[in-house]
């Protein structure tokens, strides 16, 4: 809906943008990355984005891990469940600014081991109920949670993890970056990886990572 001080014109011109989708975890770290480098893209290329959620723990559920992993994975539950109640109850428009809340506290903030509390203050945040907090070991809505995992999982395929982006007809995972760029120089790898990407016959390209997420 507009505000009243947004013209016609400024209603036109958001409705007419190219749309990405974005599929996330919040407890992972890459997909944080690739979430702050998309928004910096948004200020450089005329797109808007659409927030979705995906789990590493449903992608893994029927895998043969490292249990060090696994516990990683059991935990993981909590926070995608949360975001995806609050979508449930109160509406699409809310994913994002509860993701920022709890990925900043998780990533950059370094807190991804206190997890129940990180997800009370999100909340607090942003201005959700605080009894919202129910879900994080509930599977009232996993029926949901699944459908919204499956539906960008199945752009790309189960040999890949988060984020998935789609736009325009081209799907991928990642990419997996560090730093986020910032600027025009965000914009340019934008435009490189929808290029690769909507070739039909592409399918990877990759090299050793030699750090971890670096957040700035």
């Amino acid at each position: 809906m507009s505000t009243a001080t947004e013209t016609a014109t400024d209603v036109a011109r958001e409705t007419s943008k190219d749309v990405a989708d974005f599929w996330f975890d919040p407890a992972c770290p890459w997909a944080w990355m690739t979430s702050r480098w998309i928004g910096e893209v948004q200020k450089v290329r005329d797109i808007s984005v659409r927030w979705h959620i995906m789990s590493l723990s449903v992608l893994n559920e029927d895998r043969d891990l490292d249990p060090g992993y696994r516990e990683m994975l059991d935990k993981s539950w909590g926070p995608v469940r949360v975001i995806n109640a609050a979508r449930e109850l109160h509406g699409e428009e809310v994913v994002k600014p509860l993701y920022d809340a709890i990925g900043t506290r998780f990533h950059p903030g370094g807190r991804g081991e206190d997890r129940h509390n990180v997800l009370v203050e999100a909340l607090a945040e942003v201005g959700l109920p605080a009894d919202l907090i129910r879900f994080e070991d509930s599977d009232a809505y996993d029926e949901s949670l699944r459908a919204s995992h499956a539906e960008g999982i199945s752009l790309v395929g189960e040999d890949v993890g988060t984020p998935v982006v789609a736009f325009n007809g081209t799907a991928f995972f990642g990419p997996v970056i560090t730093p986020a760029p910032k600027g025009e120089e965000a914009g340019r790898l934008w435009d490189g990886v929808v290029t690769v990407a909507s070739y039909p016959g592409f399918y990877e390209i990759k090299r050793t990572r030699k750090q971890g997420p670096v957040f700035d």
